[in-house]
């Protein structure tokens, strides 16, 4: 739920207009594209690289290529923000692993030409910072995409494939409160030692992050949201 706050304050749309489906609760149920303007896929605590699955991991991780399957073949606006780049990563036939994955903090992003270039992130500048927090990453860049922004430690940041399916590694969604909500659910998941939660949390307030990232979800809604 408080994922799906952040998205809603930091998109900017009214309440009411982001339709909230958690589908490690229940089966994904069937959804008919034309009844959406877009779909915003968040976070999870599952990660495509496991090695062992639960049933659970495993029927979702299904559900959720089943549908990202479709959104790519028919390029329908698409914003997937890091789990995201997993699952469009497999899809399209590239590597997913542990070797870029990126331990919780800020970091600098880099917009390629093509990433100064697109509308989703117009009024970015070209070096900005953003929150990540992974476990594993796209390796190399993956067949047929436009890489729009890169990093140091993690290359991949930001592709797209086609004209509307959009993937960032960095999180959008993320203002140092969102991210300090976020550290306290996934305080035991491995992700950093719980003895390092205040340090963090600190280092979210001393962060350079301006809420740049941000205009990446305002300006998917501004360029695909209808009535």
């Amino acid at each position: 739920m408080a994922e799906f706050r952040s998205v809603l304050r930091h998109s900017g749309l009214a309440n009411g207009l982001l339709e909230h489906v958690r589908v490690e609760s229940n089966p994904l149920p069937p959804l008919d594209l034309a009844d959406y303007s877009g779909v915003i896929l968040g976070g999870s605590s599952f990660n495509i690289s496991d090695s062992q699955k639960t049933d659970l991991q495993q029927r979702v991780e299904a559900d959720l290529l089943a549908l990202v399957e479709l959104i790519v073949d028919t390029d329908f606006p698409f914003l997937g923000m890091c789990y995201g780049v997993g699952a469009v990563t497999t899809h399209l036939g590239g590597t997913v692993d542990r070797t870029h994955g990126e331990a919780v903090g800020a970091v600098e992003i880099t917009l390629t030409a093509d990433g100064v270039a697109d509308p989703l992130l117009a009024g970015i500048d070209e070096h900005f910072q953003a929150f990540v927090g992974h476990k594993e990453a796209s390796n190399g860049t993956p067949p047929s995409v436009t890489m729009l922004a890169t990093g140091t430690l993690c290359p991949v940041q930001m592709y797209r494939v086609g004209a509307n399916v959009y993937v960032t590694q960095f999180h959008p969604e993320l203002d140092a409160d969102d991210l300090t909500a976020r550290m306290r659910i996934y305080q035991h998941a491995g992700y950093f030692d719980p003895s390092e939660l205040d340090d963090l949390i600190a280092m979210a307030y001393a962060s350079g992050v301006t809420g740049q990232q941000h205009l990446v979800l305002s300006n998917f809604v501004s360029r695909y949201a209808t009535d």
